[in-house]
């Protein structure tokens, strides 16, 4: 991981983490929820637990978002630009937000990966995240406006 600099993302990242996911084969990006009013609230409601990664000309290369309730996280959005894969970023990026949840006293995180994002969920096997057999994912949308788009 050379010329890196992992930091806690702030409001004013998110042109440039918006434009990172947009390159992000596969990613399901919501209009509502992944909107800058929706993203900068996220961020103040969780101002420790989200994380981006910085190459060396301090260009975004990685984020995660990260929030909790206090009792649990939950991970959204995790992902490194394709040039910058297989580095060890997405892995500091991880300890990271776990430390951070850590010194908040939240005990686990949690977080959602496509059945065909390969690539994820080989990274979350690695990484030690247990796939949950025993428990069912729901979901009740309230507001139709928020639409999933996936990225190419």
């Amino acid at each position: 991981m050379t010329n890196i600099t992992i930091r806690t993302m702030k409001p004013e990242d998110y042109e440039e983490v918006h434009a990172l996911w947009m390159t992000i084969h596969g990613f399901g990006i919501r209009s509502m929820d992944d909107s800058y009013d929706f993203v900068s609230r996220f961020i103040k409601r969780n101002p420790t637990t989200s994380i981006v990664a910085l190459n060396e000309n301090k260009k975004i290369v990685g984020s995660i978002l990260c929030g909790h309730d206090g009792r649990s996280a939950c991970f959204y959005h995790v992902c490194v630009a394709e040039a910058f894969r297989r580095q060890g970023i997405g892995q500091a990026m991880v300890a990271t937000a776990m430390q951070a949840l850590k010194e908040e006293h939240v005990n686990k995180v949690t977080l959602i990966a496509y059945k065909n994002n390969t690539i994820g969920n080989l990274f979350w096997a690695h990484e030690g995240f247990a796939e949950r057999a025993d428990v069912n994912f729901y979901e009740m949308p309230l507001n139709e406006e928020n639409i999933t788009r996936f990225n190419a």
